[in-house]
């Protein structure tokens, strides 16, 4: 029986050299310049000021929340509908979570909904980028324009995705990227804030390195050094950095394969029953997903066990995360949309080196499917 994963990391000898360049330097695993170099690099990619790497895209994201002085008595509007650490990130500062529903189309916050659901205790918006796919950032920045509310793009799924010309990321005060293993680039672990602002960089620097102020690198000075704000280690590894740069040098690359790959998809399950590929408008989709829609439930969730029996992994991306015990006394009312959606979408395998061979026998063993159901 054929095996198809949800991802392959794509890699090669350059990824290697990077990383072995590093290992052999025989100093300066944690900390030093590469890092400094990545950083820069997906600043200028992205077209912001300001970028500021961390450990993972969940660290990312908390750190965003305490650099903006999100706190207890605050809450923050999200998505039900989304990986569970964008929920969790104003749960670790002490606000609330408020969640709020998305719309059809891009499966993004809908702006209505956020008008709707905006307080007086609202201290910032969290939306999501789903699979890649922009959601509708530039009406919900219109509709936060005047109201001191922050604008914070979780943008972990989409990096180099556009709408109408301009990348994701440069919409949010601050915007957070992954670079965990499935995404589009990646450090094994890892994430990075984007930001023209100042002085949420430099909180942000602070914070991912215990508060710590110090002349020169901390590892290779005895130069007396001050801490002046809570922190953490929440810092990226030469190592990773190495990795990071490598990969993002081949970036569009990467995309343009993916790409490639979704299209033959969409191409494959043209004309077929009950099943919606996803379509791409006025957007750039960089596709870190591949997401169909199902007929029903039902029918979706006798395809994961028709498609895993045959050896090809699928994932529903996402459960609707205001149902795990952890967020039990969350406001999380009006969410029809998000309910229907979760319990049709299934994201099937995709990545830059999938083949022909591979998509035909996917796309063949849904149809198989759909055709018995």
């Amino acid at each position: 029986m054929k095996k198809v994963p949800l991802f392959q990391i794509f890699n090669d000898d350059d990824d290697v050299r990077a990383v072995t360049e590093v290992i052999r330097s025989g100093r300066d695993w944690s900390s030093g310049k590469i890092i400094g170099d990545l950083e820069r690099e997906i600043a200028s990619y992205v077209g912001t000021k300001h970028c500021v790497t961390f450990g993972s895209g969940g660290s990312a994201l908390h750190s965003t929340m305490l650099a903006l002085g999100i706190g207890k008595g605050d809450d923050v509007l999200v998505p039900s509908f989304t990986f569970i650490a964008t929920a969790y990130a104003p749960l670790y500062t002490g606000a609330m979570p408020r969640f709020v529903d998305i719309e059809r189309e891009r499966m993004g916050l809908d702006p209505s909904d956020i008008k709707r659901k905006l307080t007086s205790e609202t201290k910032a918006v969290l939306p999501i980028h789903h699979g890649g796919t922009p959601c509708l950032i530039e009406e919900i920045a219109e509709e936060l324009d005047g109201t001191g509310v922050d604008l914070v793009e979780d943008a972990a799924e989409a990096f180099g995705s556009k709408t109408k010309g301009r990348k994701l990321g440069t919409f949010g005060r601050v915007s957070v990227f992954s670079f965990c293993q499935n995404k589009i680039f990646t450090t094994g672990e890892g994430g990075c804030v984007v930001t023209d602002d100042q002085e949420v960089a430099d909180t942000l620097r602070l914070m991912c390195s215990y508060g710590r102020v110090s002349k020169g690198d901390y590892f290779n000075t005895d130069a007396p050094v001050d801490y002046v704000m809570p922190g953490s280690n929440w810092r990226l590894s030469s190592i990773q950095a190495a990795l990071g740069l490598s990969q993002l040098k081949k970036v569009d690359r990467l995309i343009a394969m993916r790409r490639k790959v979704a299209d033959a998809y969409c191409q494959e399950l043209d004309g077929a029953k009950d099943i919606e590929a996803p379509v791409e408008g006025d957007w750039f989709d960089v596709h870190q997903m591949f997401t169909v829609r199902l007929k029903n439930k039902k029918l979706r969730d006798g395809l994961i066990d028709h498609l895993t029996k045959n050896g090809v992994a699928c994932k529903v991306y996402f459960h609707l995360v205001h149902e795990y015990t952890v967020f039990k006394g969350c406001h999380a009312e009006g969410l029809e949309v998000s309910q229907d959606l979760s319990g049709k979408v299934l994201s099937l395998p995709i990545y830059p080196s999938m083949n022909d061979e591979d998509i035909s026998y996917v796309c063949q063993t849904i149809k198989e499917y759909l055709r018995g159901a």
